[in-house]
């Protein structure tokens, strides 16, 4: 692994190029196969190198570049071992989303809006239940801070998903009124959309702010009111 990273710094080894053979590794490192298929499989499991069997252009270890699974991975990992307060992963979404919105809209040209505004609109249906609401939810707010181009902030974000997606469905059943819930929600969504469209990134990410830790008040038994009055269900 180590030999792999320095080829890696120093450009001989580059994303496309396949690793050789076990065999070859293992006397080229005076080390055994199974060391070296070890550390294949942890280069593997961490989005450096992928691999596959048989004979032909695609076999074998070739070296690539999935830092999303990577990260994500480990996220997800450590949040499952309950180590990760979810107060620290609410705070932790908030600075990445409100970043992102912010580089989003300095962004020259802007960047397209129709896939987030694809995913409102299927948001919109009346008929969608709270899990599939929240999964095209958890989509639109990783989708809004992929806008910012940053695919490092996009793939701790992705990582995010798993763990707040829980805390939020855990809480849907407090709410009293999940269609008003869900209208509200949709409110807001909108408003963040549309401060993004006209270039106010502050706007934006003060919304979506609000919009967070709105939600988590309203878990906790607090309520408050979106621009239109109704009852709140920021998220």
């Amino acid at each position: 692994m180590e030999r792999i990273e320095r080829d890696l710094v120093a450009g001989t080894l580059t994303v496309g190029d396949r690793l050789p053979a076990e065999r070859a590794l293992a006397e080229s490192l005076s080390v055994s196969r199974a060391s070296v298929r070890e550390a294949i499989r942890v280069l593997e499991a961490m989005g450096v190198i992928r691999t596959a069997a048989g004979s032909g252009p695609d076999a074998g270890a070739i070296v690539t570049a999935d830092a999303a699974t990577s990260i994500g991975s480990a996220l997800r990992l450590h949040t499952a071992t309950r180590a990760l307060p979810i107060e620290d992963l609410v705070r932790t979404r908030i600075l990445l989303e409100t970043a992102a919105l912010r580089d989003a809209a300095a962004r020259d040209p802007r960047p397209d809006l129709a896939g987030v505004t694809a995913m409102l609109d299927a948001m919109d249906d009346p008929g969608l239940q709270p899990e599939e609401f929240h999964r095209l939810d958890a989509d639109f707010h990783v989708a809004l801070v992929a806008l910012a181009g940053n695919v490092v902030v996009e793939a701790m974000m992705a990582a995010l998903r798993g763990p707040i997606q829980g805390y939020v469905l855990a809480g849907v059943p407090q709410l009293d009124d999940w269609a008003a819930v869900a209208s509200n929600l949709r409110c807001e969504h909108r408003g963040i959309v549309a401060a993004l469209a006209r270039g106010h990134g502050t706007k934006a990410a003060d919304l979506a702010r609000a919009h967070i830790q709105g939600f988590v008040e309203l878990v906790d038994g607090y309520r408050g009111s979106c621009s239109s009055g109704e009852v709140t269900g920021r998220r």
